[in-house]
């Protein structure tokens, strides 16, 4: 598995990229793999002002539909269109083309309850 030391964790299988005052988020390695095959992602929050921990999607899977959690407070801007049109793409590439928002950051001292890489490894028994 695959877990970048760049990004940001959240318990709830969540990364974050922060880039300046935007950032990108998506669902980790882990989480896609443990979802299985991912056919369908609903992310309706575009525009939408979010606390950290707020459900701002589901993916759906052959299996199961889970919610996504915001990793910090910030706005919507956009939703990846790619993975819109091929959700299979977050199985695949989860951590590049397979992000699902870009988000702007309203709190960067949110970013310390975050978890690293080797923190989020160690959450999930890697």
């Amino acid at each position: 598995m695959n877990f970048p030391d760049k990004l940001q964790y959240t318990k709830d299988h969540e990364w974050i990229r922060i880039e300046g005052d935007t950032a990108y988020v998506g669902i980790t390695d882990f989480a896609q793999k443990e979802l299985g095959d991912i056919v369908y992602v609903d992310i309706t929050a575009v525009g939408k002002e979010l606390k950290a921990g707020e459900v701002f999607g589901t993916v759906e899977a052959v299996k199961t539909v889970s919610d996504l959690f915001i990793p910090i407070s910030g706005k919507i801007l956009e939703v990846n269109s790619a993975i819109q049109d091929e959700a299979a793409i977050v199985n695949t590439d989860p951590y590049e083309k397979g992000w699902m928002i870009k988000m702007s950051v309203s709190n960067k001292n949110e970013i310390s309850a975050l978890l690293t890489a080797d923190a989020y490894k160690k959450l999930v028994g890697a």
